[in-house]
């Protein structure tokens, strides 16, 4: 079975993770939560143990869902009394998307319409609503004309635990608090006999979370008490309880066992105050250290000695000092969690996260630090290192996320005093508009967690190049730099060109903060047939066999900067992959001209029943095969085709849902008929829609410049619409030519 799991946004990939940890055979992170598949027993140990989700959603009907009279059939038609008892009370929680149906109340009140009416017929009585507590609560979601309705087996919202009686003015939900615990690496610090400081703690979430996390306490039995969260007649009782029990042998252990390695400090006394009824609350009494103390004088990082420097601990009921430095292995560790003031409400001040990151350098500048701050500036304001960043959501608010990890690095003594040389005029012309672009780009990249796109393309003419960013998925991450140089005029003199581009190189590295080693440079040349770079094909002497790992929506992907033509992903197709993952679930997805197949990972992570991928090249094929290994795939379901694309196409007898069709411009290998897209591309396309199921759509795209649909033959045969404009990502809109997209149907009755 699959059933969902919501989250947070910006948590997706730790739940995702954290699904799989719990016994799922397999999760992938969707929007706001990850998509899982396991049985109801795997569902029902999420609600127990999860620390992320917020809620665990259990499909009992699937139907087709144009308007509200659909909607209530499809639910009336669901037999309810095998769902819900007599006297029993009902909740309904709705989220609709799409023109049909629009407000999501009034679909919640059609749901429990056709509840209450079937219940009302079968059983001569009805039940109640209880938007509060009720026995059974379900969850509609409306989505490109399809609706689903599961059960909610945790009864409600999973941040709660059960504990919380006081909270701050702006208090953090507790399942966000465990993610800045886990980016942290909590669990591996305690166990390796490291300490917890939250420097302003408020009511104590970071720390009452991390301390119950120490101590193996299952959040479904502190939420539940071991009782079932649902009253829904298809629950297992009988694995809950062994649940139960299992997480109360393990509470009690793990309770036993817990070091008092806890310290808060907070300036609001009233804020202590609220922290020491939470701890009581949460069955931690005395296991943390609160006290009141101001991070800005630096009291608040007032650790006992025997906390800060491990020599003073005891050893054999006597405390062994000593006056030589730590050595490496004797470093103090620790992870520092704040959640510091953001919100304007609140009064977020840039010198009170200057204070927070000074603070910390100069007293635990060996530990870690998981800070979640306002945005990127506020954290930027601490003046540490954040090895990486991440975009998530506190309720409505969106927040960044730092991890830094030591705190402060080992100073080091300069081998001899050297300041880089400033910028030649031209080089801080490219600089200035890098920054530009960069400022220009943040919000979009920050909201869509981009982490490869084009920072500058040939915007000063003399500078005539493409510079993309791609940043690896690794820890800590890596910045590589991809740059495309145009040729230049045959009038331009040598010494120029090599100048200009000595410039632009320099530019980048200082704005990017890169070493030379991780950047790739290479010629755009114009010949016959189109654009093409420079051959650094691997084989030849500069090859590096460097493949690194980038993050795209939901994919992991491979890219080769160094050694082949181009990278293994084109980036200005960002938006149709994505569109691709959006559109695949359950369909047959087929990738003509398939490249790395980055398309095809998009549609396999989008959960595509099957996927084909055809490719001429058995390099191209094999790279797929590893991007598909990257995401855990591979096997039956996903094939893969050595072969002319065309020829194949005509000759195969498959039916697919989803078709993407980028073909190269001009191709004339000497294993395939030559290929012309302009000439070709009715042929091709009326080839690609015959293969079409019913209701299938393709996605054809080139990016030859003077490409011209030919209308009127394709439209005897498909239903075509352009949607270029919608494909052009924001770090390409400066060059929207850059490639040219239809989106072509079936014309039933067309001729093939």
């Amino acid at each position: 079975m699959k059933f969902f799991a919501s989250c947070g946004k910006g948590l997706e990939y730790l739940l995702a993770d954290e699904l799989v940890a719990l016994g799922c055979t397999r999760a992938t992170a969707a929007l706001a939560g990850a998509n899982a598949e396991g049985d109801l027993a795997d569902a029902q140990r999420a609600v127990m143990w999860s620390r992320l989700a917020s809620r665990v959603l259990w499909p009992i009907t699937e139907f087709d869902c144009p308007d509200e009279h659909a909607l209530y059939a499809g639910v009336a038609a669901m037999g309810w009394p095998e769902h819900l008892d007599n006297g029993h009370t009902l909740a309904v929680d709705a989220h609709v998307s799409g023109t049909a149906i629009t407000h999501a109340r009034y679909a919640a009140q059609r749901v429990k319409d056709a509840v209450v009416d079937v219940m009302r017929e079968q059983t001569g009585a009805r039940p109640d609503v209880d938007v509060e507590s009720p026995d059974l609560r379900l969850n509609l979601v409306v989505r490109k004309g399809r609706a689903i309705v599961s059960i909610d087996l945790g009864g409600g919202s999973l941040h709660r635990r059960g504990w919380r009686q006081k909270q701050g003015e702006a208090p953090l939900k507790e399942n966000l608090a465990a993610a800045v615990l886990l980016r942290g690496r909590w669990p591996q610090v305690y166990a390796d006999g490291g300490a917890l400081l939250d420097p302003m703690c408020g009511s104590g979430t970071l720390l009452i979370e991390g301390a119950l996390m120490a101590a193996d306490v299952a959040p479904g039995l502190l939420r539940h008490g071991g009782k079932p969260p649902t009253r829904w007649r298809g629950f297992d009782h009988a694995a809950w309880q062994a649940l139960a029990e299992d997480a109360r042998q393990r509470e009690t252990a793990g309770r036993a066992a817990l070091r008092p390695v806890f310290f808060g400090r907070d300036i609001d006394p009233h804020a202590i105050r609220s922290a020491r009824d939470n701890e009581v609350m949460a069955g931690l009494a005395g296991v943390i250290d609160l006290k009141v103390a101001d991070v800005v004088q630096q009291q608040a990082l007032a650790l006992p000695q025997t906390i800060l420097d491990p020599r003073l601990r005891e050893d054999d009921g006597q405390q062994q000092q000593s006056q030589e430095p730590l050595s490496g292995s004797a470093q103090p560790s620790g992870l520092v969690v704040c959640n510091p003031p953001y919100d304007a409400r609140l009064a977020a001040d840039p010198a009170l996260y200057r204070a927070l990151g000074t603070a910390l350098k100069n007293t635990v500048p060996a530990w870690r630090a998981s800070l979640l701050c306002g945005d990127a500036e506020l954290a930027y304001a601490t003046g540490l290192r954040a090895a990486k960043k991440y975009q998530v959501f506190n309720g409505a608010i969106e927040c960044t996320l730092i991890v830094s990890d030591p705190i402060a690095l080992p100073q080091r003594e300069p081998a001899e005093p050297a300041s880089a040389p400033a910028l030649s005029e031209g080089a801080q012309m490219v600089a200035n508009r890098l920054r530009k672009n960069l400022r220009k780009l943040k919000a979009w990249r920050e909201r869509d967690h981009v982490t490869c796109f084009r920072a500058y393309d040939a915007d000063l003419p003399e500078y005539a190049s493409a510079i993309d960013v791609y940043q690896t998925e690794e820890s800590p991450s890596r910045t590589f730099l991809h740059v495309q140089e145009y040729a230049a005029p045959a009038d331009i003199p040598e010494p120029d060109q090599r100048r200009r581009r000595n410039e632009l190189l320099a530019a980048a590295r200082e704005v990017f903060s890169v070493p030379r080693e991780q950047i790739a440079m290479k010629t755009r040349a114009r010949g016959k047939g189109g654009s093409k770079y420079a051959d650094l094909r691997a084989g030849n002497p500069d090859a590096r066999g460097e493949f690194v790992a980038v993050r795209e929506g939901g994919a992991r992907l491979r890219v080769n900067l160094f050694d082949y033509l181009d990278t293994g992903l084109f980036l200005d197709h960002r938006p149709l992959r994505l569109r691709i993952f959006e559109e695949a679930e359950d369909t047959r997805f087929l990738n003509l001209f398939g490249y790395t197949g980055a398309a095809t990972v998009h549609a396999a992570v989008g959960r595509a029943r099957q996927t084909t991928t055809v490719d001429l090249s058995a390099t191209y094929l094999q790279w797929c095969a590893d991007n598909l290994g990257e995401n855990g795939m591979g096997g039956a379901r996903h094939r893969l085709v050595q072969a002319d694309a065309l020829a194949w196409l005509e000759n195969d007898s498959g039916e697919y849902d989803l078709i993407f069709c980028d073909p190269p411009t001009f191709s004339n290998s000497k294993r395939a008929q030559d290929f012309d897209v302009q000439a070709e591309h009715v042929r091709l396309l009326r080839a690609a829609v015959a293969r079409l199921a019913r209701e299938g759509v393709l996605y054809f795209s080139n990016n030859f410049r003077r490409f011209r649909m030919d209308q009127a033959s394709v439209e005897a045969f498909a239903d075509c619409e352009e949607i270029s404009a919608q494909t052009i990502p924001p770090d390409f809109a400066r060059d929207a030519r850059i490639h040219r997209c239809w989106r072509l149907r079936r014309r039933h009755g067309g001729a093939f």
